[in-house]
């Protein structure tokens, strides 16, 4: 008898958003290393140099976020699917929402004048690469608040049910109606990752950029260091720009809205100590893995033909992570559900970001290799090293609860992987040659 036919669920996110946001940022680049020669065939009044400002960073966003956008419109048709919460076809009349839409819009902006109030108190905000995103959300607050008046109008018109939480947090502020604090609580939470991690990407976005635009890729292709060090560097700058246009873009127009943010304090503990400023694994912190450490190039030069196949492997590595990220298109977050992601790197293992990364790290760093020649700090090194894979196992697992638990496809999907999947099967078996065996002793009745 021949199988039954087992499909992959289908992924809410094609393979074309990312693809197109990609050649939008690359398009980009060049125009910014390239700029001297622009200026100068257009006579153009501006400095003869490459564009690697902050704000070119930034405006990196808006050729990657548009493709993306336009495609997720036009070809994929997203404003459409039931998920949105949208019904196109029954507009209310305005006069029939305003009063719906003040409540929320009053919700809306105390979320934000809270965020704003917390980024005042945390220190953190206001020293080192924080500045350029505080400035970029300050300039950004006013048009914000004036936009979000029609925007909120127009919306409330068409969706299914324009009670959301923010309109539930808007009623407990006004007091006139009854609120459901679970709303509450899910809006907060989802405002409160978008306010800790938009502020993070937006300060790392002109470091990566700065580095790309301004590179000397002379000759680069002779030396294996100088050359893997450089498409990882292109490979993290693709990661934070399609990531940051992600945060940018929760919207139920484009089916990207944040459908419920993970509720367990484990998640949020296991995340939060991968980020500045509770990060646990940076300099000095409870798991830093560095003291004592050199990386890849220092332990194997000298040796030609494995700095290169040593450097392909960490740039192979890097590569499959931001596929990860290119692949959820409009729709990266930390601690969210928006969809479910199918394809990809997400065909081979449900977390193939963490995978990467953490391989990533100890092939770079080798751990159990000390420069001051101490078996004492190859031991603690590792052991760290093993303990920051292990937070990330947590991350994993954290999410995989949060995303069964709020959309059966994802639970489909997870069932298909470990069915399918060759990494996620291998894992698995490998886990349960790992388990502890023999019989357990019960407790007497």
């Amino acid at each position: 008898m021949s199988a039954q036919p087992d499909p992959r669920p289908v992924s809410d996110v094609s393979a074309g958003v990312g693809l197109v946001g990609l050649a939008g940022l690359f398009a980009w680049i060049m125009v910014c290393r390239e700029w001297a020669a622009i200026a100068d065939f257009f006579a153009l009044a501006t400095p003869r140099e490459p564009m690697s400002g902050p704000y070119a960073a930034l405006a990196a966003m808006l050729f990657s976020g548009g493709p993306m956008v336009l495609w997720s419109l036009l070809v994929d048709k997203v404003h459409r699917r039931a998920s949105t919460g949208i019904d196109w076809t029954r507009p209310r009349r305005l006069s029939a929402v305003v009063e719906t839409s003040i409540t929320k819009l009053a919700g809306l902006w105390a979320t934000w004048a809270l965020i704003g109030v917390l980024y005042c108190i945390a220190r953190w905000y206001w020293r080192g690469q924080y500045l350029f995103a505080m400035d970029v959300i300050g300039a950004a607050a006013i048009p914000l608040f004036v936009l979000s008046i029609p925007y909120v109008l127009w919306l409330d018109r068409y969706l299914v049910n324009p009670r959301d939480g923010a309109w539930h947090f808007g009623a407990m502020l006004i007091g006139r109606e009854a609120y459901d604090p679970a709303e509450i609580g899910h809006h907060l939470r989802a405002w409160a990752v978008k306010g800790f991690f938009s502020a993070f990407m937006i300060s790392i976005l002109p470091g990566g950029f700065q580095g790309i635009v301004t590179y000397d890729f002379a000759d680069f292709t002779k030396d294996p260091v100088r050359f893997a060090g450089t498409l990882i560097e292109l490979l993290f700058l693709i990661d934070v720009q399609i990531g940051t246009v992600g945060y940018m873009l929760t919207m139920k127009p484009l089916d990207a809205q944040i459908r419920s943010a993970n509720p367990y304090l484990s998640a949020w503990v296991a995340a939060l100590i991968c980020y500045p400023p509770f990060i646990l694994m940076g300099d000095g912190g409870v798991l830093d893995y560095h003291p004592a450490t050199s990386d890849w190039a220092f332990w194997l030069q000298g040796h030609a033909a494995l700095l290169w196949i040593w450097g392909a492997a960490l740039v192979v590595l890097t590569a499959i992570y931001a596929w990860a990220t290119v692949a959820f298109g409009i729709r990266f977050s930390n601690l969210t559900y928006r969809g479910v992601l199918t394809n990809g790197p997400y065909r081979f293992t449900r977390h193939p970001a963490y995978l990467s990364k953490n391989l990533f790290w100890w092939l770079s760093t080798l751990p159990f290799l000390a420069t001051s020649g101490s078996l004492t700090d190859a031991v603690r090194n590792t052991v760290l090293m093993a303990a920051v894979s292990g937070v990330y196992y947590w991350r994993a697992k954290t999410e995989e609860r949060h995303l069964g638990g709020a959309d059966p496809k994802y639970r489909a999907y997870s069932a298909w992987m470990d069915r399918h999947a060759p990494i996620t099967r291998g894992l698995n078996r490998l886990v349960g040659l790992l388990a502890p065996r023999g019989p357990r002793l019960q407790p007497a009745e």
